[in-house]
């Protein structure tokens, strides 16, 4: 039975790994209480009100615990899964994993020098059973070769329950760095491509001039050998909409495409994970919400026999490459 445990609960996509490595037989063993924003701590405490509170260097150096999750502010999240492995653990952390391309670095070395597992939880493609059903359609040629991703991330700003690093760019990576790195994992995915390259990007600030350096629109412009990608991603989230966001992905393929209404259908079908697929032969709307969600379970073996089956190492660091790069380059537009 893996044995996880949990350091870092700065971001609710914390709940996601417990859940998701519970539903794959874990246990979990305890977690740091150190936060920065007490309100999740609090809904730790009462959603595992039988998971005991440990310092985090007890976590680390318990030889039973086989996995660390982090979900901690982002710039020291690189910090932490280092520690985690050198310490003979395997980390699953939230986006993003690493924000400077140093941090990059030091996380490749000690890969190399642990051989342990340094896997992202992309929350917006293994936490989504529509993106997961749509992962099977394009192996199985529904839509023909994928030749372009078109992704969104719209998100709701919620003001009041933000804390002071949420704003500081170089706590939370950028805009790129920290929202986009979802889509662009999903470009790479869905288009088979182990590599890419950034054409062009941008962010800006275009409603909060009362904290400049904060960004809250970014775009990307992607290319492979393989297709094309564009990313937009943003904190404008009408407040009328009853999700935080109304998140997109429309895969392009030669012989048909589809489009993932992840979230929602707005004025549509109630609930959530619908997939539309337009081809030579159907157009049709797949309600995905009994899809099984197959990366815990995959992370799960990959740490038992030592594969890469959930995800390969080499496209974690693409993605952590690629979306550095987005925002390092990016032109700033918007207020200044």
């Amino acid at each position: 039975m893996l044995r996880f445990a949990v350091v870092g609960i700065d971001h609710g996509h914390t709940f996601d790994h417990v859940k998701g490595l519970l539903a794959s037989g874990g246990e979990f063993v305890g977690y740091c209480p150190q936060t920065s924003v007490p309100a999740l701590r609090e809904a730790f405490e009462k959603t595992y009100p039988d998971a005991p509170q440990i310092d985090r260097e007890k976590l680390f150096d318990d030889p039973s615990i086989d996995v660390i999750c982090i979900s901690a502010i982002p710039r020291d999240r690189a910090g932490l899964a280092i520690r985690a492995m050198r310490s003979g653990k395997d980390v699953m952390t939230d986006k993003p994993g690493v924000t400077t391309f140093a941090q990059l670095e030091d996380v490749r070395r000690t890969v190399a020098e642990t051989g342990k597992i340094f896997s992202i939880c992309f929350s917006e493609r293994h936490c989504v059973r529509s993106a997961v059903k749509a992962g099977k359609l394009v192996a199985e040629g529904a839509i023909g070769k994928v030749i372009q991703t078109l992704g969104v991330g719209p998100h709701r700003l919620q003001l009041p329950t933000r804390p002071d690093w949420f704003f500081d760019p170089e706590a939370f990576g950028g805009i790129i760095v920290d929202i986009a790195s979802h889509q662009v994992d999903q470009f790479l995915f869905y288009t088979g491509s182990t590599t890419g390259e950034v054409i062009a990007s941008s962010i800006g600030n275009f409603g909060m001039p009362d904290k400049p350096a904060f960004e809250d629109f970014g775009e990307v412009l992607l290319r492979s050998d393989k297709a094309a990608g564009y990313v937009r991603v943003d904190w404008f989230t009408p407040e009328a909409l009853p999700t935080w966001g109304d998140g997109r992905l429309t895969i392009l393929g030669t012989e048909g495409y589809i489009e993932l209404r992840k979230y929602i259908d707005i004025a549509g079908r109630p609930g959530k994970d619908h997939l539309f697929l337009v081809n030579g032969k159907e157009m049709t709307h797949i309600d995905c919400s009994g899809e099984k969600l197959d990366y815990f379970d995959a992370f799960t073996a990959d740490v038992g026999n030592h594969t890469q089956t959930a995800m390969t190492q080499d496209h974690v660091f693409e993605v952590c490459r690629l979306s550095l790069e987005a925002q390092a380059k990016a032109a700033r537009i918007g207020a200044r």
